[in-house]
Formats: structure tokens, C-alpha cells, sequence
């Protein structure tokens, strides 16, 4: 399991919740720190959600995503004990990667 996503798959009425916690700076590169300096940008590019290894989403994201970034998607045929995989690739070629089960609600 990766420290940097939180995630959970769920069957609910037939569809395959997914939820997705991915903790990230998500820096625009456009604020200040204390002392007036810009602070530099890094911010997830890149998010690719698979299902038994197939891609089922793929997002590109750019800054106006907020810190740690919170994301809902369905799938309507992913079954019990299913595999779900979530990559993410950040603007400094930072990755992060995590893989559950599906399960019941």
C-alpha cells in the first residue's frame, strides 16, 4: 500500500465506487512562501485508474487542483475481488501507485 493515496472500491447498486485520496502538495507555482519567495510548482500531472489492468480513466491535471487531491469515479462491470490500480506522475516526475480488491458495500 502507498503512503501517498488512500483509496477504497466499493460494489453499491450494481456499480463500482471508487474513491481516491492522493496526498500532494499541489503547488501552482504562483504563491509566495514568508520571505516573498515564489515557491516553486509541483502539482500531479498525471492520473491513470485501471481495472484488472486495463485503463478505465486517465486524467491530466494541471494547478487549479487543490492539496491533496480527493476524486469519485464509477464503473459499472468491475466484480468482487477485482483489482482497481491507481498511478499518479507529478510535474517533477514524482509517481505514486496503490492497488486494491474490490468489495462489497
Amino acid at each position: 500500500m502507498s503512503e501517498n493515496i488512500k483509496m477504497r472500491a466499493q460494489i453499491k447498486n450494481g456499480l463500482t465506487e471508487i474513491k481516491v485520496l492522493i496526498s500532494h502538495p499541489m503547488e501552482t507555482g504562483r504563491k509566495k512562501d514568508d520571505a516573498g519567495n515564489l515557491i516553486p510548482a509541483h502539482f500531479v500531472q498525471l492520473v491513470t485508474i485501471q481495472h484488472n489492468g486495463a485503463i478505465a480513466l486517465e486524467m491530466q491535471w494541471g494547478t487549479g487542483i487543490s492539496k491533496n487531491p480527493y476524486l469519485t469515479c464509477y464503473l459499472e462491470n468491475a466484480k468482487l475481488g477485482d483489482t482497481i490500480s491507481v498511478t499518479w506522475q507529478d510535474n517533477l516526475a514524482e509517481t505514486g501507485h496503490d492497488s486494491i480488491q474490490v468489495i462489497a458495500a
